[in-house]
């Protein structure tokens, strides 16, 4: 317990973990270096009850960039409203506006990047069947031959 206690005074820790709904297509920015740089928010919920009993919810805007690899993977991949798993570390940063007026944001770093639904391969808007497999037959539907070993 000792160590632990000496690690966490020595030590610091940044790091978010985000599950949430696109709210755009990504932007993709390439600097003259080559890399790529994805841009997109997404969107996380909370539900509860208010003091009269009333169901709330309250909605978080958060803004994420991946680079390189995962930009590449976000620029295929990603569309306004798929659900995906984030992992990254908070960042906030100053720039000036085409105004000149200084703002600042804080943005999630993304290092790690999940979609959370099946992507529909298609470019139109027609359903697709997906083809489950068959169910496992029941332990007591199994011969001595069925086994592997």
């Amino acid at each position: 317990m000792k160590i632990l206690i000496k690690l966490l005074n020595m030590a610091s820790l940044n790091r978010v973990t985000l599950i949430g709904r696109l709210g755009k297509d990504p932007e993709i920015r390439t600097f003259s270096e080559g890399v790529k740089k994805a841009s997109f928010s997404i969107a996380t919920s909370e539900k509860y009850r208010d003091k009269n009993g009333e169901l709330k919810e309250e909605t978080q805007w958060h803004n994420i960039v991946a680079f390189r690899m995962l930009a590449d993977r976000s620029e295929s991949y990603l569309k306004k409203g798929m659900q995906v798993y984030i992992e990254g570390k908070l960042t906030s940063r100053s720039y000036t506006d085409k105004d000149g007026v200084e703002k600042r944001i804080t943005e999630i770093v993304a290092n790690n990047l999940m979609i959370l639904e099946k992507r529909d391969t298609s470019e139109t808007t027609e359903q697709h069947t997906i083809k489950e497999e068959p169910p496992l037959p029941e332990y007591n539907d199994l011969v001595a031959d069925d086994l592997p070993f």
